[in-house]
C-alpha cells in the first residue's frame, strides 16, 4: 500500500503551470541526502503522466521503496526542495545547511504559485521533510496520511519503479557460465538463457534508457552478476539510481565488497538457502557454503546495506534456526519465499521439495515471531502462497504480482520481460532497439499491467506451469 497525502488530487491547469512543467518536470528530480553516512535518504521524484488540460499526481520515491503520490503544489515543493539540495552534490549536508535548502526551496515555491501565502508554504515544506525522514527511517508518520494501492495507481504510470538487469547469462559460448548450479534455478534451462551476453557499451545505453523512461531503481542480477568484470563500471554509470545487486555471495572479498561501496550500490542481496553447511551445498549444488558466509560477513564489514534472501522448501524448513545464525552475524533485513515454479524449478528435481501452504504459512508464523523479538525485519515475497489474512494477522506486507507494473526485467540480451522469471514468454520488445513507449504500451504489457493491478496476490507463472 502507499501512502497519500490527503492534499492528492487531480488539479487542473492554471497559466503559468504548463511553463513549469516543461521546464523542470520533463525528467525524473533526484537527490541523496547524508550519503556518505548512515541512514541516507534517496528521493525520486517521477513526474506526472501528461494528459491535456490535467495535471496528474507525481509520485515520490523514498529510498526505492516506499511510494507516495503527491499533488502539483508538494510535487513543485518536492521540486524546489531537490533542485537546492543538488547545488550540494558531494558535500555533507548538516543541520544548518538543510535549514537554508528549505528557506530557499520555500522563496522558489512562493514565485511559482504566487496563491499559495508564504506561511503555508513553509508549513508544508516542514511536513514534507519531516514526512520524508519519518518514512525512510521506519518511524511512526505522524502526518494525517491515508493509502492508496499500486494497483489503483497503475493509469498514471509511464514505468516500473524497478527493472532487473540480468546482465549475466546462465550460459556463455555454450557453457555453463556460473558458480553454483543452483537445484531452483529458475534462470536456468529456459529459453532466453542461451542469450548471448551485451557488452558494457550496450548495458550503458540501457542503463540510459531506463533514467529516460523514469525509472528510479534497477536491480544487478542473472544469471551471477559478479561473473562480468566490468560490474563496478555498470554501477558506477547507474549512480543516478537506486541500485542493488542480486549475488550468491561467493566473490564477495574484502577488496570485492570495498569496490562495491566506491561504485555506490546501495545495497546488495545475498541469496543463502540454510545454517547446514549440507543443506546449503546441496540446494546451490557446489560446495560453496563457507564462500558465501564469508562473502556475508565481508559485505556487513564493509558497512553495505545487506539482506539475506532463503528461498524455502523441505531441506531448509528449520527457517527460524538460519535466522539465529544470521541475527548472530548481524543481518537485519530478511525476505524468504515459496519456490518459483519455472526453469529448474519445474523440474522434478525442484518440485519434489516444495512446501505446501499450509507448511509454509507455519513456517512464517514462527520466523516473524522470532524477528520481532530479535530486531530484524522480514517480508516474504512469493504472492498466492498464504492467504491475505495472515500476512494481516502478521502485520507484515502482503506480496502480489508486480509484473509489468512494481517491476520488469530485461535479459542477458537486451530483451524485456514482464519480470525476471518469466524468461520463457515471448519478449515484449528490446530495449536497445525499441522506444519504451512502444514497449510500456503494447498490447502484451498492458495485459499484464492489468492482472497485476487487480492485486490478486497470485503469481501467473503458478498457472502456466
Amino acid at each position: 500500500m502507499i501512502p497519500v497525502p490527503r492534499l492528492f488530487r487531480k488539479t487542473r491547469s492554471v497559466k503559468g503551470i504548463n511553463a513549469y512543467m516543461d521546464s523542470v518536470f520533463n525528467e525524473v528530480l533526484h537527490t541523496t541526502l547524508n550519503p556518505d553516512g548512515p541512514g541516507a535518504i534517496r528521493i525520486h521524484l517521477i513526474p506526472p503522466k501528461r494528459e491535456e488540460n490535467t495535471l496528474n499526481p507525481s509520485i515520490a520515491i523514498i529510498n526505492g521503496t516506499d511510494i507516495l503520490p503527491v499533488n502539483f503544489a508538494w510535487a513543485v515543493i518536492l521540486a524546489e526542495m531537490i533542485r537546492e539540495t543538488n547545488h550540494y552534490d558531494g558535500k555533507e549536508i548538516g543541520e544548518e545547511d538543510v535549514r537554508g535548502i528549505l528557506d530557499r526551496a520555500a522563496e522558489n515555491v512562493r514565485r511559482i504559485i504566487p496563491v499559495l501565502s508564504e506561511k503555508r508554504i513553509k508549513n508544508d515544506i516542514q511536513i514534507i521533510y519531516r514526512t520524508i525522514k519519518q518514512i525512510a527511517y521506519r518511524e511512526e508518520v505522524t502526518t494525517d496520511i491515508h493509502y492508496m494501492s499500486i494497483g489503483e495507481y497503475a493509469e498514471y504510470m509511464s514505468a516500473p519503479h524497478r527493472m532487473d538487469l540480468m546482465v549475466s547469462a546462465m550460459t556463455k559460448q555454450g557453457r555453463w557460465h556460473c558458480n553454483q548450479k543452483c537445484v531452483h534455478c529458475y534462470a536456468a534451462d529456459q529459453e532466453l538463457s542461451g542469450e548471448e551476453e551485451l557488452s558494457t557499451g550496450e548495458w550503458k545505453q540501457i542503463l540510459d534508457k531506463c533514467r529516460a523512461a523514469g525509472i528510479p531503481q534497477v536491480t544487478f542480477t542473472g544469471g551471477e552478476p559478479t561473473m562480468r568484470s566490468d560490474l563496478f563500471e555498470l554501477i558506477s554509470h547507474a549512480r543516478w539510481f537506486i541500485s542493488r545487486l542480486n549475488t550468491n555471495g561467493i566473490k564477495l572479498t574484502k577488496d570485492y565488497c570495498r569496490a562495491l561501496h566506491e561504485a555506490e550500490l546501495d545495497s546488495v542481496q545475498i541469496t543463502f538457502y540454510s545454517h547446514d553447511p549440507r543443506a546449503h551445498n546441496r540446494l546451490v549444488g557446489a560446495d560453496r557454503y563457507e564462500d558465501t558466509v564469508r562473502g556475508m560477513e565481508n559485505a556487513l564489514a564493509e558497512g553495505l546495506s545487506v539482506s539475506i534472501n532463503t528461498p524455502l522448501c523441505t531441506l531448509n524448513r528449520d527457517y527460524v534456526k538460519t535466522l539465529e545464525f544470521l541475527h548472530d552475524k548481524g543481518v537485519i533485513y530478511v525476505t524468504c519465499s515459496g519456490l518459483i515454479t519455472t526453469g529448474n524449478a519445474a523440474l522434478e528435481a525442484s518440485e519434489g521439495l516444495q512446501l505446501t501452504g499450509e507448511e509454509l504459512e507455519k513456517i512464517l508464523r514462527e520466523a516473524v515471531s522470532f524477528c520481532n523479538e530479535n530486531g530484524m525485519e522480514i517480508a516474504f515475497t512469493s504472492p498466492g502462497w498464504i492467504s491475505q489474512e495472515v500476512f494481516e494477522q502478521l502485520n507484515i506486507p502482503s506480496p502480489s504480482c508486480g509484473a509489468c507494473l512494481s517491476n520488469m526485467a530485461v535479459t542477458p540480451g537486451g530483451n524485456v520481460v514482464p519480470c525476471q522469471s518469466w524468461l520463457s514468454d515471448r519478449p515484449l520488445g528490446n530495449m536497445l532497439r525499441d522506444d519504451w513507449e512502444s514497449i510500456w504500451e503494447c498490447r502484451a504489457c498492458s495485459a499484464h499491467r492489468d492482472f497485476s493491478s487487480d492485486m490478486t496476490g497470485e503469481c501467473p507463472l503458478r498457472r502456466y506451469c
